[in-house]
């Protein structure tokens, strides 16, 4: 975790210093505290579980930014092999907060493309936080145009709070780039898979989700709006944030309740951040299920289910 704890997980924090502790006295003076470890071990375990079983919607808000959670280019390099990054949208320039190219899963090629948070202040700057010019999202349909055009599958990792709301951004046509992807991802006749990993904000997300399966890790959100942005305008009051969240709705059980999405992606007990190569490990094997289930449909059949699902969402009956 590398030393980051958030507020409710001050009694995790507290029983790993101990273990790392007990670990450090074994090491200089050479003493077997292999039992206490064990013990320290077992505590921690029911530790998580109490902790995490019993978090509020806002704390999982938290989870899914957490600074130390699995971003895109950690699932492309350990759940896809020879991954080689594309550049460009071949209008104005290469955005750093959308990430995409060609890559190996299961060892057939696919397409995966994803936004790209960054970890230190550096890397944030560049990636933009991971909210994307327009160019980030014609850059994402130029990458979909081309593996539909070699008829590959696409997986879209989904992990913003928004798209960039800039006035450059704007100038150069942030809202055509939104809503020309939803049209053409609408229209893809191939296999797309977009996983949520993380923030799920609004139409930055959107633009890459367009899926015929929207996968949903445990701890991540989605939503048309922050818990913050929704209490300022409801509340005029950010403060309210832990209300709106629990309004929104935003978790993946009630979006899955909802039929927004397909699946929800197990994370190990204290969550994606806790265990990177556990999480992997589940979301290549749900991603293989549903990657196999749509390769068999036909090119119209992808594109009907697709459209189909799009289209009942928000129906509802009294």
């Amino acid at each position: 975790m590398g030393g980051v704890y958030l507020d409710f997980e001050q009694p995790i924090r507290k029983v790993i210093e101990r273990i790392e502790e007990m670990r450090r006295i074994a090491d200089t003076e050479g003493l077997d505290v292999h039992d206490e470890i064990e013990k320290l071990e077992t505590k921690l375990a029911k530790v998580r579980d109490d902790v995490y079983r019993k978090i509020t919607p806002y704390q999982r808000v938290q989870l899914a930014r957490h600074p130390n959670r699995p971003f895109a280019l950690d699932y492309i390099n350990s759940v896809f092999e020879d991954f080689i990054e594309l550049h460009g949208d071949r209008q104005f320039r290469d955005d750093p907060a959308i990430v995409g190219g060609w890559a190996l899963f299961g060892g057939k090629p696919v397409m995966v493309i994803g936004q790209q948070k960054g970890r230190d202040t550096k890397e944030k700057i560049y990636r933009n936080f991971g909210m994307a010019h327009p160019e980030g999202y014609r850059k994402a349909m130029r990458l979909m145009k081309m593996a539909e055009q070699y008829g590959r599958a696409i997986v879209t990792l989904i992990d913003t709070q928004g798209a960039y709301p800039g006035i450059e951004a704007e100038e150069r046509g942030q809202a055509e780039a939104i809503a020309r992807n939803l049209r053409e991802m609408a229209m893809l006749r191939v296999p797309l898979v977009a996983i949520v990993i993380g923030e799920g904000g609004s139409g930055g997300a959107l633009a890459l989700g367009v899926g015929n399966r929207v996968l949903m890790m445990e701890n991540a959100i989605y939503s048309v709006i922050s818990p913050e942005g929704c209490a300022s305008i409801l509340w005029r009051d950010a403060e309210e944030k832990e209300k709106a969240a629990r309004a929104l709705k935003i978790d993946a059980a009630h979006l899955m309740k909802f039929g927004i999405i397909d699946e929800i992606i197990d994370e190990p007990n204290g969550g994606a951040h806790m265990d990177f190569a556990g999480t992997a490990a589940n979301m290549s094997k749900v991603l293989d299920k549903h990657l196999s289930q749509l390769r068999r449909l036909s090119e119209e059949d992808l594109v009907t289910q697709r459209v189909e699902k799009f289209s009942h969402m928000g129906e509802f009956e009294e």
